[in-house]
């Protein structure tokens, strides 16, 4: 987080409140039985302890405070979750008064939090949303149906790395990996690409969705501060009105080119999606459709391309786990082969990877943040409404409590256990659980696999510029999505 930054811009833009502020600390009283927490300064709560890294900084914290931490950022209490146990009070025991969310200001932007099942709360526009994303778009059905896609778009994932090996250039794996999943989702939707598959194209779609995953994960002081709404100081609304514009935009031009051939014969989830308007205006319009695509490629483009380009950097850095992997996928499907989905079952090692990776990886290491509309019990702490509830993955996957060696690289872990990414097994949420467990979870879990086994079957990699693999930059940089600071980039190698 920009501290600096914030902590400059406070003192020229909270003069005005600086008297409210300070008086309203005074006169309410500190409520009985809250969380224990850091004390917080006047006017800035605990904003300065966050740093620029506050998954991390707020897990250092929970080792002094504890795993139900209570903290002011701002005008804002906040609740951060940083065990299995209390994540499970959390999103199961007490799921339904912590099922709505804490919007922030950035999402705001074109009314789409109104129109978008990431953040409506829960009720009735909520469930139709979610009905359709779980029976038309994520069903078991609905993905069998579209596998053909899938492998169609993995095949020429591993042709591009094919074309790069003829060359011996460096493959950037999180690029390579957003076009794939770009490709995949527009396929599913629109039934057409809206990149070209083989080259470095459809940047300006790619740095759209960034610059959305930019903004939503800076530090706002609206968020911070509610009384600077209508200021907007830094312009992140505005700058996200402009990026959320345009996406609106072309899917709006999809939609109206379908309408224009006045049938319905492509079977894609945008068929499915008019029909249920058509036949039932009130359950959902065009304006809600167009708030879903937003969040099926924001959502689903950038975490999916995240998580593969973390799991290659693994696998890059422990030449062990590579050559695991790839001795599972020679003696079981054969080297040089496109993974399958019926695959993954009998790759139980490569399923581990993936896990291990979700694990120390998580793509959105506080879910997305959650708020309570009235007073809640919790563990014996009262959390006072209007409270954000910020559940750190990121820490818990890393609890030296729960995990042996928690910050060593070990896909074996998972080999005897049980535990998935379901939401049903507590110390490993990277989806989340409960009503708000992230609906695009079945597709994921069919992806990441068949793309990470798809690129150790068919290739050999080496690290771009000679780097060795203990030189790799580990840094994460921080935002709705957790992604890697410094980009990987392999050289595949045809295999013999």
């Amino acid at each position: 987080m920009e501290m600096e930054f914030v902590v400059i811009v406070l003192g020229l833009c909270l003069s005005c409140a600086l008297i409210q502020a300070t008086f309203s600390v005074f006169r309410v009283g500190k409520p009985k039985n809250l969380p224990p927490g850091p004390t917080p300064l006047p006017i800035i709560g605990s904003l300065h302890l966050l740093g620029d890294q506050p998954h991390q900084s707020l897990a250092n914290l929970a080792k002094t405070h504890g795993p139900i931490m209570f903290l002011k950022l701002g005008r804002i209490t906040t609740l951060v979750i940083s065990s299995a146990a209390a994540a499970k009070q959390v999103l199961q025991k007490q799921d339904l008064a912590f099922s709505n969310r804490h919007i922030p200001d950035a999402l705001t932007a074109h009314n789409h939090s109104h129109d978008s099942v990431v953040w409506l709360p829960v009720g009735t526009r909520w469930r139709t949303l979610r009905k359709i994303f779980n029976s038309n778009i994520f069903s078991t059905n609905s993905l069998d149906a579209n596998q053909h896609l899938r492998s169609q778009k993995v095949q020429e994932l591993v042709a591009y790395c094919r074309r790069a090996s003829q060359c011996n250039d460096p493959v950037d794996i999180g690029r390579a990996a957003f076009r794939t999943t770009l490709n995949l989702l527009s396929n599913t939707i629109f039934s057409k690409d809206l990149t070209d598959p083989y080259e470095d194209s459809g940047k300006e779609f790619r740095e759209l969705i960034g610059n959305v995953m930019v903004e939503a994960g800076k530090p706002n002081l609206v968020d911070f501060f509610p009384v600077l709404k209508k200021i907007d100081p830094q312009g992140i609304r505005r700058r996200m009105t402009r990026h959320f514009g345009k996406l609106l935009q072309i899917f709006e031009e999809l939609i109206q080119e379908r309408l224009a051939l006045k049938s319905l014969k492509h079977d894609d989830v945008l068929d499915v999606c008019l029909k249920i308007n058509r036949d039932n205006p009130d359950e959902i319009d065009q304006t809600h459709l167009k708030g879903m695509f937003l969040d099926l490629f924001v959502a689903g483009t950038d975490t999916t391309s995240n998580s593969l380009e973390w799991a290659m950097t693994e696998v890059l850095r422990n030449p062990h786990t590579m050559t695991k992997a790839k001795e599972e996928l020679e003696q079981v499907i054969g080297k040089g082969k496109i993974i399958e989905e019926a695959d993954i079952m009998r790759l139980p090692y490569l399923s581990c990877i993936v896990k291990e990776t979700l694990r120390i990886h998580p793509p959105v290491p506080f879910l997305i943040p959650r708020k309570i509309e009235h007073e809640v019990e919790l563990n014996g702490y009262t959390v006072p409404r209007d409270t954000q509830v910020l559940v750190n993955v990121w820490a818990i996957g890393r609890d030296p409590t729960l995990w042996e060696d928690a910050l060593d690289f070990k896909p074996e872990r998972f080999m005897t256990s049980g535990c998935d990414v379901r939401g049903q097994h507590f110390e490993l949420l990277p989806f989340g659980a409960g009503r708000r467990i992230c609906p695009g979870l079945p597709l994921a879990v069919r992806m990441l696999p068949v793309m990470l086994g798809s690129l150790l079957n068919n290739f050999d990699w080496s690290l771009d510029a000679g780097i060795s693999p203990k030189e790799l930059d580990m840094t994460e940089k921080f935002g709705i999505a957790l992604q890697k600071a410094d980009p990987l980039c392999a050289v595949p190698k045809l295999l013999n």
